[in-house]
């Protein structure tokens, strides 16, 4: 007798019945009525959203409920708009700083594009209530329908294929291709592709709601015929000269990349510099962002030449790829030079401001394959040092701290991402002896309130978050630790949710301060801080690694935002570049988490050039640690501190 492991899981073989009101029950019932696969609704709607209802709150691309249904006019209308601020110069090279406020009407100008003509994969909902007869309102707050809706276009789907209702789910490929809604057979055979890696691996948690779901495993299963076809999906092709990874669904939309006249008559150029990584320097660093906006915005903006660029963006619905630039080409997006000249850059559609504008598991996913991808082809390690946040880039001097980004911020679930790159955070040893952490609280319990997603004044919605917060004692009611960069008046952190300064996320790591029952203390921004870490609600884990401690006799070392070379190592045709300190020291008898080693280096790319062979790289003699300062990384003089295993 074949077991479910080594077979695929048919609509007629039902396991036991599942309780009554249960998410289960409700998968159950509208495979059977609407004739699906029990297992392929169920592998649609974790891709979509993991199985979660997100208390009838859209998706960042107007996706509603367990199965997505999208109905991006009625979102919108709900969510009013969306602003991210901030003063960074995205270029951040001071040697030709971009004019920032120019840089934000040009971003305004792109706000809202979405809303206009808004396309078939962003409004399946209004089908599903036509297919069955459910109202739009309860399709988008009442699970048990938005999974009846969903099974309902699936079936729909199969039909337009003209294929029978099939009790094996490898005959619906095709349809569940025709769900994702895109208008290409790359990204829509793309999007089916990653359904059935889920299929046959199966998947079980707990959603938001609290109902425990289970897909069983399939892996002997493979996608049979009807493939995506059919009005509106055209046959997708690269078009161009794109690096992805084998099964991902990328086009080629190149950034503008040309001179432009400035008001006062003068040229600049946009939106990138032109260069031959790693030949002229390495890549170290992939960049996390998201967009603060939708697909259409920020693939638009993109095309503006007096603009910013990156290299990567990906679409929330389905997971698709646009890539903009070569990744031996340099974006300006990260608002840190060095940074810049090191990284790839990957915006995601979204709003770190809106914790229900949530991310779809098809984005994580094809976010993840990019990233493995990348980091293979540049060597790059899969840790919290290497793989940052936007947030996590440090600014270039004292009066840049306060103007950088803090996207993706505390609603991008690190853990989850971390274990579809394959390389999951946990702990390494034990706590007796330990002198690192890794900060990992439970995204889906931990819930720390944020304050200022809009201009009410109210809290932001109660949602799962990757960071905790950072006090000056063991005591919930201790003040939270200053940031004396972000504040240079002394006074302490906020709760606000774009307020980075005594905030740890998921996956980076500190060295140990101090315990004190449920409280653990970290080294951070030149003090202690103490963070909730009980026994049975751990937020963080014990670690291994790198530590540095200022040498002896050095007194408080100098904190920097980037390595560049000492003033000797630059040729008489580059201006030499000044490394300003930071408003942070290292002080004697701390210790911090350490990243990248490695020799200052400058890369000089001033000047249009198609062909990129200008650029040049300087590099000195000086070399440079980087550790885990504060929510940010920094940079520090290897000449003075001492590096240690522990």
């Amino acid at each position: 007798m074949q077991t479910a492991a080594a077979a695929p899981v048919l609509a007629s073989a039902r396991p036991a019945e599942p309780p009554a009101g249960s998410l289960q029950g409700a998968f159950q019932r509208a495979a059977e009525r609407y004739e699906v696969p029990r297992s392929v609704l169920l592998g649609v709607s974790y891709l979509q959203s993991r199985w979660d209802g997100h208390a009838g709150a859209a998706s960042v691309s107007g996706g509603y409920g367990p199965m997505h249904l999208t109905d991006l006019r009625t979102a919108l209308a709900e969510s009013g708009e969306h602003h991210h601020g901030g003063a960074e110069d995205p270029r951040g090279d001071a040697a030709r700083p971009l004019d920032v406020a120019g840089l934000s009407e040009t971003a305004r100008a792109g706000e809202g594009r979405e809303a206009g003509r808004v396309p078939e994969r962003l409004r399946t909902l209004p089908e599903a209530a036509e297919l069955t007869g459910i109202a739009a309102e309860r399709l988008r707050e009442d699970p048990a329908a938005n999974i009846a809706g969903g099974a309902a276009l699936l079936a729909q789907a199969q039909r337009e294929l003209g294929l029978p209702a099939s009790e094996d789910p490898a005959d619906w490929f095709g349809a569940v291709a025709a769900y994702s809604g895109a208008d290409d057979e790359s990204a829509a055979a793309a999007f089916a592709e990653e359904v059935f890696s889920v299929l046959r691996r199966g998947a079980r948690r707990v959603t938001d709601a609290g109902q425990p779901v289970e897909l069983e495993p399939s892996p002997a299963l493979r996608p049979g015929g009807g493939r995506a076809s059919g009005p509106g999906v055209r046959a997708g092709a690269p078009d161009g000269p794109v690096e992805c990874p084998a099964k991902l669904s990328c086009t080629w939309q190149p950034a503008a990349y040309e001179r432009w006249e400035k008001e006062d008559g003068s040229t600049d150029y946009g939106n990138h510099d032109r260069a031959r990584r790693p030949a002229v320097g390495a890549v170290d660093y992939l960049v996390v962002h998201d967009v603060e906006g939708y697909w259409n915005g920020a693939t638009s903006l993109i095309e503006n030449p007096d603009y910013v660029s990156w290299h990567y963006t990906l679409r929330s619905s389905d997971g698709h790829v646009a890539q903009h630039l070569r990744t031996r080409d340099v974006g300006w997006h990260a608002g840190n030079w060095y940074v810049n000249a090191r990284s790839v850059g990957l915006e995601h559609e979204g709003f770190l401001t809106k914790p229900d504008a949530w991310y779809t598991e098809a984005m994580y996913r094809s976010s993840a394959r990019l990233v493995r991808y990348l980091a293979k082809k540049y060597d790059i390690p899969l840790d919290r040092q290497h793989v940052l946040g936007h947030d996590n880039v440090p600014g270039t001097t004292p009066s840049a701290v306060r103007g950088m980004h803090t996207d993706p911020g505390p609603y991008w679930d690190w853990a989850h991402y971390f274990r579809l790159l394959g390389a999951p955070f946990g702990p390494e040893g034990s706590w007796r002896g330990a002198q690192m952490v890794t900060i990992l609280p439970d995204y889906d319990a931990h819930r720390p309130v944020y304050t200022r997603c809009d201009d009410s004044g109210d809290p932001c919605a109660p949602h799962g978050s990757a960071a905790v917060r950072l006090h000056t004692a063991p005591d919930p009611d201790a003040p939270l630790v200053k940031d004396i960069g972000l504040r240079p008046d002394g006074d302490p952190s906020t709760t606000g949710v774009n307020d980075t300064g005594a905030r740890a996320t998921t996956g980076q790591q500190y060295a140990l301060a101090g315990r004190d029952g449920d409280w653990t203390a970290i080294w951070y921004l030149g003090r202690k801080a103490w963070f909730h870490n009980p026994a049975d609600r751990p937020t963080a884990v014990p670690a291994r690694g790198r530590i540095v401690t200022p040498k002896e006799g050095r007194g408080p070392v100098a904190v920097y935002g980037r390595a560049y070379p000492e003033a000797g190592a630059y040729p008489e045709d580059v201006p030499v570049q000044d490394i300003e300190r930071l408003p942070y020291e290292l002080k004697a008898g701390q210790r911090y988490v350490v990243g990248l080693r490695t020799r200052g280096s400058f890369l000089w790319a001033q000047s249009y050039d198609p062909s990129g062979g200008k650029a040049v790289v300087v590099h000195g003699e000086r070399r440079y640690v980087q550790v885990q300062f504060g929510h940010r990384v920094a940079i520090v003089d290897a000449r003075d501190v001492r590096v240690t295993t522990v």
